[in-house]
């Protein structure tokens, strides 16, 4: 008796859309060639997001910003709807990206899709670096910055960077929002940096449960004072172990951020997810 084969791999690259349609050669000289421009990320399962509004208002506020253009909310869910028809997937990893190359004058939306993702379970060390992105509130490709200094942290036997502002002010992971707990409430540090769609919808249902969050400067000398820390991006989130050569455990060992990230994650889930 032969055993079944396995099943085939994912594709390593996603499946590429542009304006509506599957992106040709031209089109994908656009963000290889004039990459300024800005993204949201997002999780979608069975066709619904948590965050959808979010992700819609960020990508039109940048594409103000940027651009002096609006992105109609109705367009991109048009757009991302299309594009999971035509990859025939209902669960997956999407990213729709806004461009506006030279002498055009209405925005190009590409939209990617590939095999839905999901932070891995465990907890991340990471690794303080001297970086902090210039203009942090826009969410844009191409960061050069992170990228290198995520891939020198991962070269040290790190999980992620973790940047830091001058002074060893803390703002924000390479990939991630960056949280910490005091003992009695989730502190997020009060640096420039990019408010992620699941830190607002954190910061929300954490209001919701009577359990508000609040903003502090923190910085890398003074990390002795948390109990425990978390990362959190699109993907979800995660207990922090380690930054540098701080160790994060459990408080007083009776399993206190444990219970920490439950509510984190109670929290996260109060947000209802959005049809597309």
């Amino acid at each position: 008796m032969t055993s079944a084969p396995p099943p085939p791999l994912p594709h390593p690259l996603p499946y590429v859309e542009m304006d509506g349609r599957p992106a040709t050669e031209d089109d994908l000289r656009v963000p290889a060639l004039f990459g300024f421009g800005h993204f949201t990320a997002l999780q979608v399962r069975d066709r619904r997001v948590r965050g959808l509004g979010l992700h819609l208002e960020r990508l039109e506020d940048a594409n103000r910003e940027l651009f002096q253009l609006p992105l109609d909310g109705g367009r991109v869910r048009e757009l991302i709807r299309g594009a999971l028809d035509r990859a025939g997937m209902r669960d997956a990893s999407v990213r729709v990206h806004g461009f506006l190359p030279p002498g055009e004058s209405r925005t190009r939306v590409m939209v990617t899709v590939r095999e839905p993702a999901a932070m891995a379970p465990g907890g991340r060390s990471l690794m303080s670096v001297p970086y902090a992105r210039a203009v942090p509130h826009i969410k844009r490709p191409g960061e050069f910055g992170q990228t290198y200094y995520g891939t020198l942290a991962a070269r040290a036997g790190f999980d992620e960077a973790l940047l830091t502002a001058p002074s060893g002010v803390v703002t924000e992971g390479a990939i991630t929002n960056i949280g910490f707990w005091d003992g009695s409430s989730v502190v997020w540090p009060d640096a420039p940096a990019l408010t992620g769609i699941t830190m607002a919808l954190l910061e929300r249902g954490l209001a919701a449960a009577g359990e508000p969050s609040v903003r502090r400067a923190v910085t890398l000398d003074g990390l002795g004072a948390y109990r425990g820390a978390f990362i959190c991006n699109s993907q979800g989130m995660a207990p922090v172990r380690r930054i540098d050569a701080v160790e994060f455990g459990d408080g007083d060992g009776d399993g206190e951020m444990e219970g920490v990230m439950g509510r984190l994650e109670a929290a996260y889930a109060s947000a209802p997810t959005e049809l597309l």
